[in-house]
Parts: structure tokens; C-alpha cells; sequence
């Protein structure tokens, strides 16, 4: 009889799995836009970008939508603000409020699900590259299909990751792809942001995303990508935090199809783009839908007579 049991649970947790495999995607509300690609510059700050010679950055300025006025969380570091531009919710609700690796006395995982398991529950394909190994928080094992993230340690230049970013998007194409870049951020503490050594960082990262989107066009899929380029917080000094706005104001761009054209997205006085908008634009644009507890909400202005969520 136990045996019997075993096999008639074992079978229902095969055609679950059977069942899981062969559900169908959402129906996307733009349905030129198959892929999403989210890219961050850890530690950007906007002015800092503009000063730098960043031509493939400026490149998606002028054929993207755009503002140089987004903010991120009010505690304005790296992992806690990744946190919100991943599941759309502020630090209190999802609970990553600490900044270490993998710290025993606290959760692991966000309290709510990441933009990775929110696609994965419906068979898209993800991805996720970052030079600090605290990312293995936003990496709850069954929601990444595709990861890159340094055991122990950071990465203190950019090329490694563009590197694994490049290999993955070329080699298996994934439908939602975050690319972190932490090169910048390392210069900032170090030299000082708006330092000469920053600077450098900056461009050396803009040549880094170009390598990015190139996988993209040699994988055939960019003219079906949403790009959203943006940053976890900017800084000051050799640090960044609370409440200062030269820590809070972060770049936030889009290109992409029906995205508009070097469309400066202050033109709307009631729009103030933050940084849990990127969670809730990329649920957007997969059907992954908008949920009552979001704080972030889509970008609908960035896109060309976009459908209502």
C-alpha cells in the first residue's frame, strides 16, 4: 500500500512538472518585445555620466526615452537598492536592508519574489551576471537559469562581466537578462566620486555595454529587447547613503521597440521615475502582470500609445 502511494505521488509530481513545462507564456501587452535586458552601472550618477565620453550610453540617450532624474531607495546602497529595481518594492517590505554577503542573521532571500521568479513561473528563460558576489541573494536557486556571480569575492573591472554577459546572451539567448557592472562603484570608494579614476570607469563601462548590445544584434534578437540602463545610487565624497540627493539621483533609460525617441522623460511634470519602476516595467512588457503590494509601477510614458496593464 505504501509502495502504491509513493508511485501515485511520485506520478501527480511528474505531470505537475509535465503540466509546468508545457504552460504557455502570457500574452504581452506589446508583442514586439520578447526580451527584456536590464543593465545596472553601480554607483552612476547622472551628472557624472553626461560629463563622461560614454558614446554608446549617449547613443541610447538619443534613441531612447530617458531621465537623469530617477530616484533610488532612501538608504541609497548597492545591495538593498538592487533589491527594490528587482521585485518593485521598497527595503522595509522586502526585507534587504544589510549590504554583506550572505549574512547568517538575517533573510537570505528578498520576502517577495524577484522579477526572475515572477518569469520563471512562466517559462521564461533568465539570466543573471554581477561582479559582487552579494548578488547570491537576488539568486534564489530555482529562479536563475543562467548565472554568473564571483564566489566570495567582487570584481574590481567590469571586462570579466561583459565577458559572461556576452557568452551567455549569444549562446542561449535568455528572456529576461540582468548585467551588473561594479567597476564604478569600486572607483568611487576608492578615488572619490567625480574623480579622474571614476571617470575612467565610467567609460570603461560604456564600452562594456556596447559589447552587450552587440551580443545582443549577433544573437538576432535587440530589435525585439527592452533595454532599461540605470543605476543602484550615486554618491559623494568616497561613499554614498541616506537621504542625500547626490546618492539618490540615478539615470534611468530605455530603448527599444516603440520605446521614444530622445524623449526626456521631465516633460511629464507628474512623473518622477523610481527605481522599483524597473521591476514593474519589465512585468509589464513580459505579462508577468502588476501586484497590489508593488510600489513600483510601470514606465508607460517611455513607449509610443502603450496598452493599459
Amino acid at each position: 500500500m505504501k509502495r502504491l502511494l509513493w508511485l501515485l505521488v511520485m506520478g501527480a509530481a511528474v505531470l505537475l512538472a509535465r503540466a509546468e513545462e508545457a504552460k504557455e507564456k502570457p500574452t504581452r501587452p506589446i508583442p514586439a518585445i520578447e526580451r527584456v535586458l536590464i543593465i545596472s552601472i553601480d554607483g552612476l550618477r547622472p551628472d557624472r555620466l553626461l560629463l563622461a565620453n560614454t558614446p554608446v550610453i549617449h547613443g541610447m540617450i538619443k534613441n531612447g526615452a530617458f531621465t537623469m532624474w530617477a530616484q533610488t531607495t532612501a538608504v541609497s546602497i548597492t545591495l538593498p537598492s538592487h533589491t527594490s529595481m528587482l521585485t518593485g518594492v521598497v527595503p522595509r517590505k522586502h526585507g534587504i536592508e544589510w549590504n554583506e554577503d550572505l549574512p547568517l542573521l538575517h533573510p537570505i532571500y528578498p520576502k517577495v519574489p524577484t522579477v526572475f521568479e515572477l518569469a520563471h513561473k512562466w517559462n521564461y528563460t533568465t539570466a543573471l551576471i554581477s561582479g559582487k558576489s552579494k548578488f547570491h541573494t537576488l539568486a534564489k536557486p530555482g529562479t536563475i537559469t543562467y548565472m554568473w556571480i564571483p564566489e566570495g569575492r567582487d570584481i574590481e573591472d567590469d571586462a570579466p562581466v561583459a565577458d559572461e554577459a556576452v557568452k551567455i546572451i549569444k549562446e542561449h539567448k535568455p528572456e529576461l537578462t540582468f548585467v551588473h557592472f561594479p567597476a564604478n562603484d569600486k572607483r568611487g570608494h576608492k578615488y572619490g566620486w567625480g574623480s579622474a579614476e571614476q571617470m575612467v570607469a565610467i567609460e570603461q563601462a560604456d564600452a562594456c555595454v556596447g559589447r552587450v548590445l552587440a551580443a545582443l544584434d549577433e544573437a538576432g534578437v535587440r530589435e525585439h529587447t527592452l533595454i532599461i540602463l540605470s543605476a543602484d545610487h550615486g554618491g559623494a565624497g568616497l561613499t554614498h547613503g541616506p537621504e542625500d540627493p547626490r546618492s539618490r539621483n540615478i539615470p534611468w533609460i530605455a530603448n527599444g521597440p516603440t520605446i521614444k525617441k530622445g524623449f526626456d522623460l521631465t516633460q511629464s511634470i507628474e512623473l518622477m521615475v523610481r527605481t522599483e519602476d524597473t521591476c514593474a516595467t519589465a512585468c509589464y512588457v513580459l505579462g508577468l502582470g502588476q501586484f497590489p503590494y508593488f510600489d513600483g509601477k510601470p514606465v508607460l510614458y517611455a513607449f509610443d500609445n502603450p496598452p493599459k496593464p
